[in-house]
């Protein structure tokens, strides 16, 4: 069976990591967080021989989605998000997109559900309801890979800001200490914005969550 890979590309004005998660023999990516430019984000992928097999969204923000639609079109591949997030997803102001000049929905083709497992290409990812961020929040965890795909839940020695409509300081804290600090120490985390890092280096140096 052969390894699965992770890359990243920084894309739009808040440098937004939109990831893609393949199979080194298949390279059919799995693409995260379209930020922006979903053709663009087609192109690239297709110029290094990759196909998409899937959209998964961690979260509704317009700086996570603005790709999401045109990518969907390009590729046929369909659209996932969690259930909750359905509130932010369709919602011009809940995303903020309204506010920043760029009014912007994606209706997901499903919405899954806390601990459900969508498998792409033998690649299962589990999903992790995460609130706090934005009541929908989500993270995918690869578990053979050991990767944590976290949106805006958790940075590196940080969490997502929870001022927007629908956060929660309390809720955040909570799915961070309660369902990601669970995970192995080892887990690489990859954050909706900066750089990675992982479980092990969280627990011990985050401020935020600090027991």
């Amino acid at each position: 069976m052969s390894s699965i890979k992770i890359g990243r590309m920084a894309i739009g004005s808040y440098q937004t990591n939109c990831y893609f998660v393949y199979r080194e023999d298949s390279k059919r990516a799995v693409v995260i967080d379209p930020a922006d430019n979903g053709a663009q984000i087609y192109s690239a992928l297709e110029r290094n021989g990759f196909t998409v097999e899937a959209i998964l969204l961690t979260h509704g923000h317009f700086d996570h989605i603005w790709g999401s639609n045109e990518l969907r079109e390009v590729s046929g591949a369909k659209i996932y998000a969690l259930d909750e997030e359905k509130v932010l997803c369709e919602d011009v102001k809940n995303n903020l997109s309204v506010m920043v000049g760029r009014a912007y929905t994606v209706v997901p083709d499903e919405y899954v559900r806390e601990g459900d497992v969508l498998t792409f290409d033998n690649m299962e990812f589990k999903v992790i309801a995460t609130p706090g961020h934005t009541i929908g929040s989500c993270c995918y965890y690869v578990e053979k890979a050991g990767i944590l795909i976290s949106g805006d839940t958790l940075f590196q020695e940080s969490t997502g800001r929870t001022d927007f409509p629908t956060g929660s300081m309390s809720s955040i804290v909570r799915s961070i200490r309660e369902k990601l600090f669970i995970l192995p120490d080892e887990t690489k985390v990859y954050p909706g914005h900066g750089d990675s890092t992982t479980i092990a280096y969280e627990k011990k140096y985050n401020p935020f969550v600090a027991e």
